[in-house]
């Protein structure tokens, strides 16, 4: 009598890569909004690194930091973002002024917008050496509002109070205590 030789007969290999292929195609479209969460969540974290990093910086030196778009018109917060100390009072870096961080652009599709209490161009979010967020010509004038990021139907906020503090929330979550 002969025994057969261990291993996968073809059809056995067959259905398990049919099988696999099947598991493949239902999971991937849960993974591309699994990665597309990732990305904007990174996003967040970022820019919200670079807010508590001007606030930190602002305090350390004792003089006012800027958090400003690194898009030259000053609108475009998702092509990225500059930390610097303004030493000429324009709201955009320039020769002689010290670059703290430079982030470059976020994920493709992720959309930020900015509304604070004053929304003129170009975008800015200064701290004062107290650690208050502030204008841009004055520490004492305190200045607040809402970085919110949007891609594909999911939606972010930083906020920022009048204190100068932030904290990151999600509107599907949290609700009303969220809203932009």
């Amino acid at each position: 009598m002969r025994q057969r030789a261990p291993g996968w007969s073809l059809v056995e290999l067959m259905a398990v890569l049919v099988l696999a292929s099947v598991l493949a195609f239902l999971a991937a479209p849960g993974l591309g909004q699994m990665i597309r969460n990732y990305r904007l969540d990174a996003a967040v974290a970022d820019l919200y690194g670079a807010v508590d990093l001007t606030r930190t910086q602002a305090i350390a030196r004792g003089r006012r930091v800027m958090l400003v778009p690194l898009e030259p018109g000053g609108n475009n917060w998702a092509s990225g973002w500059l930390v610097f100390v303004d030493t000429d009072g324009d709201r955009r870096p320039g020769p002689g002024e010290e670059l703290i961080a430079s982030h470059g652009p976020v994920a493709e599709g992720i959309v930020i917008t900015a509304r604070f209490t004053s929304n003129k161009l170009p975008h800015y979010l200064a701290y004062g050496p107290s650690g208050r967020s502030c204008t841009d010509t004055s520490s004492m004038a305190a200045r607040w509002g809402t970085l919110s990021f949007h891609q594909q139907g999911e939606i972010r906020h930083i906020k920022i109070n009048m204190l100068g503090r932030a904290r990151v929330c999600r509107p599907d979550v949290e609700g009303a205590g969220c809203e932009g």
